[in-house]
Formats: structure tokens, sequence, C-alpha cells
């Protein structure tokens, strides 16, 4: 698995710009189709709501990748 550590300046933040930012999706539309599939975990449970704020903290899984959420 490759785990991955995602810095935001302002919390919380979308979950579909956080795929866009940390290239998990090549589009806005492409994460908020990942995610409407039931694609995303977030903190091991699946998430369907494109605009689920995320938190420092929070764990983003989408296949083989783990994202940490950090504040600064």
């Amino acid at each position: 698995m490759e785990k991955r550590i995602a810095v935001i300046r302002e919390s919380p933040v979308e979950l579909c710009k956080i795929l866009k930012f940390e290239n998990i999706a090549g589009s806005g539309g492409e994460a908020k189709c990942m995610i409407a599939d039931g694609r995303v975990k977030v903190n091991g449970e699946v998430e369907i709501r494109k605009r689920k704020k995320i938190l420092p903290g929070d764990i983003i899984q989408v296949g083989d990748i783990q994202i940490e959420i950090r504040g600064i």
C-alpha cells in the first residue's frame, strides 16, 4: 500500500478537492464519480458524499493509496 501525507492549510476541505489535488483523480468530475461509485473510504468507511468535510487526522483510502491528512 502506498502511504501519503497531505498537509492542508485550511480546514475543512471537501473530499473531492483532496482527490484532485493529490492527483488521485484527473479532475473534479472524475473525483466525484469515484466517490459516487463507492471507491473511496474515509476513516475506514465507504464515503459517498462528494463534499464530505475532511479534517486533519482523517485518513482517505482509494484502492491501494492511503492519504493521511495533517494540518499546519
